[in-house]
């Protein structure tokens, strides 16, 4: 089943009398519970195509669905309940709140977006410092985490919605080589426990070479995908 389909998306900056193909027409399908990845140099149009399939962003023209909705036709305000219902963010410096517990942290969202009730605020968020491995730590704010766990709670973080997808921009590029590795099979067990789709934006050949299906993105077009399960480009 596709969770993601991309239909002659387009989109196009304005810098002065200056036109900025970003991206360029393209066309891809990202099944559910996938784990993909979006390669290419800087400036290849990868964090633009995130962003649009995040609803930070808006196509100039073409289709995209998520989730079966057409969020190319959703306004600012549709566009930011939908995130925070169905899309969950994975960033490289992690984007923690400093003030805030790693409990507190992971429960944000489900204030803010959800208005969850505390019990099943509580229950889901001590449910979620267990499956990153956090148990123990809810209490400590990000200055007394490491950079591992750190993006732990990030991930928790991104799926306390229970969100379909989740978006990971460059999310090891700020780890070492082992805590990368260790963070990587932890997203592809919550791929596997939760059913989540992470698409991945990155640099980084430890996560090209997990990924499903990779597309690789020049000068705002992709390049026929590669994987075991590739989508349509």
């Amino acid at each position: 089943m596709s969770l993601i389909r991309a239909e002659n998306l387009i989109k196009t900056y304005r810098s002065g009398e200056v036109e900025v193909h970003a991206i360029r027409g393209v066309d891809f399908t990202i099944e559910a519970k996938s784990f993909v990845v979006f390669v290419g140099p800087s400036g290849s149009g990868k964090s633009t195509l995130l962003n649009m399939i995040g609803c930070l962003d808006h196509p100039t023209s073409g289709k995209l669905t998520v989730v079966d909705t057409d969020i190319s036709a959703l306004d600012r305000r549709a566009a930011a309940e939908f995130r925070g219902k169905h899309i969950g963010f994975v960033f490289q410096d992690f984007n923690l709140i400093p003030v805030l517990t790693a409990y507190e942290n992971i429960e944000y969202p489900l204030i803010m977006v959800q208005d969850w009730p505390e019990k099943k605020r509580r229950e889901q968020v001590m449910r979620l410092l267990e499956a990153v491995g956090m148990s123990g730590q809810e209490k400590k704010r990000p200055d007394q985490l490491s950079g591992g766990q750190k993006q732990r709670v990030a991930v928790a973080r991104a799926l306390a919605t229970n969100a379909k997808l989740v978006l990971a921009d460059e999310p090891t590029a700020n780890l070492d080589h082992d805590t990368a590795y260790r963070i990587i099979d932890l997203m592809k067990k919550m791929r596997d426990e939760f059913g989540t789709t992470f698409v991945f934006s990155t640099h980084d050949p430890k996560i090209m070479g997990e990924a499903e299906v990779t597309f690789t993105l020049e000068d705002g077009r992709i390049h026929q995908p590669s994987g075991k399960e590739a989508g349509h480009a």
